[in-house]
């Protein structure tokens, strides 16, 4: 996922690089309750962790293997209804050495209990000049078996391990809370009381990644396993 999962761009390399094992076979244990009574305000974020306010645009920067990116993240206000939830529309672009590589609607919604929801994304994946190449990542929850995920749980603990997406050989990103109480310094600022995240998907089992994320701000950084970077730069 990327994202954002937030779904950065080093989440998309990750989806659109993936290996299919012949062997894996679809993990129907996972069938996550999103009853729509279960989300009574689900465009109002109030999780600490994740809250991205209508308008807001976040632009991240980094030097990776794939070269220089730029990433920005704006909450729209726009919504779609998935499952019977209403989701909020986050729009994501990413840029490598200028030109752009990938654009797409993420849907989120959060429950009653604080927990964030990711519900699926619209990828539009282009080419180096500029023209599109294709759609790939792309996926709803509720259709063809698609399941959706958290991407921000309610209440983050050393060990909590959680899926934020489910559609087979497409999207399986995972995570796991692995630090609290963090401090955490980016070009934005330097923060307190942050938490880590282990982000990895079967679909490549030789890579992870780390996030940052710091409360009443959102995201704050990406590791890449290569030890690649992608920094908040601003927030407008």
């Amino acid at each position: 996922m990327k994202t954002f999962s937030l779904c950065l761009v080093i989440s998309c390399a990750l989806l659109s690089a993936c290996q299919k094992d012949d062997n894996r076979t679809i993990d129907s244990s996972y069938q996550p309750d999103v009853n729509p009574s279960k989300f009574s305000n689900p465009t109002n974020f109030t999780n600490p962790y994740y809250p991205l306010e209508v308008g807001k645009t976040y632009h991240y920067e980094g030097q990776t293997s794939e070269g220089f990116e730029v990433v920005e993240e704006h909450r729209s206000d726009e919504t779609r209804v998935i499952m019977g939830i209403t989701c909020v529309v986050s729009k994501f672009q990413a840029w490598v050495d200028t030109k752009l590589v990938e654009e797409t609607d993420d849907w989120l919604a959060q429950d009653n209990d604080g927990n964030l929801w990711y519900f699926g994304e619209a990828v539009n994946n282009y080419k180096s000049d500029g023209t599109l190449e294709n759609h790939d990542g792309s996926w709803e929850a509720g259709v063809d078996g698609a399941q959706p995920g958290i991407v921000m749980p309610a209440n983050p603990t050393i060990g909590l391990a959680y899926r934020e997406e489910y559609y087979f050989n497409v999207a399986e990103d995972e995570a796991e809370i692995t630090g609290l109480n963090l401090n955490v310094s980016v070009p934005y600022g330097q923060f307190t009381n942050c938490i880590e995240t282990r982000n990895w998907t079967d679909l490549e089992p030789d890579q992870d990644e780390h996030k940052y994320y710091a409360p009443g701000v959102g995201l704050l950084k990406e590791i890449e396993t290569d030890n690649s970077e992608i920094l908040l730069i601003s927030i407008q």
